[in-house]
């Protein structure tokens, strides 16, 4: 008992000290799934890297983990040395962390607890060797359970939490739920992002609002968070997933990049990056 409770504290300590090289640990939610949450998270990230920063994404969606896929680096894996996990790196500027990159059968379903899902992502924040780090993305499963809980109470120094939802009001409901999740842990809300704001036709250029538009910003407003902007969906987006290349990665050719360009510059005015 007595070399247990030694190993979690010596674990406890490492996890300390490795948050404490990362200056803005930001965690990525949204109330339910299929919003694009995940795409929202790599494009951050690497939007974020572009911008010169040093950028670590961890993807704590243990049950669907899509991170390795969407950058191109499913094929890689960590690996464990002496002194640590080595992060697989995207770019040189982006280090990325997943189940994904594990060994992980991706046919075969990962059926864990509670206690469990916190023990292996407080593994990853106390063992992988990040080094120093300008932002540490987050990319959280949908919704308010062990997941997005633990990292909020693991990392000691969480600088906000970001809620991407798209219009139609199911997804809004789902959404305010975060809100207040966030509010009851007591962690800033960096802002709302609304996804799938409006379809770009690939023909005209013209865009038709299939979900609607406009609910994220009307539920920022009543929960007096920020709104961070809206990214419409573009038919690109499927193939881009499906080759691992974040739409960011194109500059301002399409229309979902300029929004999310614009998204990004204010969650760097937020934290007060001035990169």
């Amino acid at each position: 008992m007595e070399t247990k409770e030694a190993e979690y504290l010596e674990q406890e300590k490492r996890l300390k000290e490795k948050m404490a090289k990362v200056k803005h640990p930001l965690i990525v939610m949204s109330g339910k799934g299929g919003v694009g949450k995940s795409t929202v998270a790599v494009n951050l990230a690497y939007a974020l890297s572009l911008s010169g920063n040093l950028v670590g994404i961890l993807d704590i969606d243990l049950h669907g983990p899509n991170i390795a896929k969407m950058l191109g680096i499913e094929k890689q894996s960590l690996y464990n040395f002496e002194f640590g996990i080595q992060p697989v790196g995207v770019s040189d500027n982006l280090k990325a962390v997943s189940v994904a990159l594990t060994g992980y059968n991706s046919d075969q379903p990962i059926i864990w607890r509670g206690p469990l899902k916190t023990a292996v992502i407080r593994q990853f924040l106390a063992d992988v060797n990040w080094g120093d780090l300008d932002y540490l993305v987050i990319d959280s499963p949908p919704g308010t359970g062990d997941e997005p809980l633990s990292a909020c109470q693991l990392i000691p120094n969480v600088t906000g939490i970001i809620i991407v939802t798209t219009p139609q009001d199911v997804a809004i409901l789902d959404a305010r739920k975060s809100v207040s999740f966030a509010k009851e842990i007591k962690i800033p809300v960096v802002g709302i992002i609304e996804n799938m704001s409006g379809f770009v036709c690939p023909h005209c250029h013209g865009e038709v609002d299939i979900f609607k538009k406009g609910g994220g910003e009307k539920a920022a407003q009543e929960l007096k968070v920020p709104f961070l902007g809206r990214v419409p969906f573009e038919p690109e987006f499927v193939e881009f997933g499906d080759k691992g290349t974040p739409f960011v990665s194109f500059g301002h050719k399409t229309k979902s990049a300029e929004s999310f360009v614009k998204i990004v510059a204010k969650i760097k005015e937020f934290v007060g990056d001035t990169k």
